[in-house]
């Protein structure tokens, strides 16, 4: 699997169930957490996906239920993606038509750089690197495709 796999409608391309890890490594505490679970990525009414994550997430031994939603709506550009909160504020644009993407997100002081890449048809990963007063980690999650 090497290179990116181009991706010419992202929102066509992610619609469906896919099985998902998560490695969470903080860089200062050299502490470490790993999520398991599914994200459904369902259509919503007048265009665009909602994004429903849900499983369990260990943090230092102890098991405890995560979830999380998005909302994905179609981007300025067609085939691009304006990611935003479940709340509706924006969190980052996705361009995969290059089958890779980077994108950042300030929060507070802290700064959430992306890395998205897609390795073929049923596979692909995020990368996101925090920095900042409050946070230094490293987030790695792995889809796979599950329907």
């Amino acid at each position: 699997m090497g290179g990116f796999w181009p991706v010419p409608d992202a929102l066509t391309y992610l619609a469906g169930t896919w099985r998902t890890t998560r490695s969470v490594r903080d860089l200062a505490s050299n502490d470490s957490g790993e999520f398991s679970g599914t994200t459904v990525f369902g259509p919503v009414e007048g265009g665009g996906l909602i994004q429903r994550e849900s499983g369990t997430f260990v943090w230092q031994g102890v098991p405890r239920p995560a979830e999380r939603t998005l909302r994905l709506l179609p981007g300025r550009i067609p085939g691009t993606v304006d990611v935003r909160f479940a709340d509706g504020r924006p969190f980052h644009d996705l361009d995969l038509t290059a089958g890779r993407h980077l994108a950042d997100h300030p929060c507070s002081a802290d700064l959430y750089r992306g890395e998205f890449t897609v390795r073929d048809a049923d596979h692909w990963r995020t990368v996101w690197r925090v920095r900042g007063p409050a946070k230094d980690l490293v987030l790695t999650t792995d889809y796979a495709r599950a329907d």
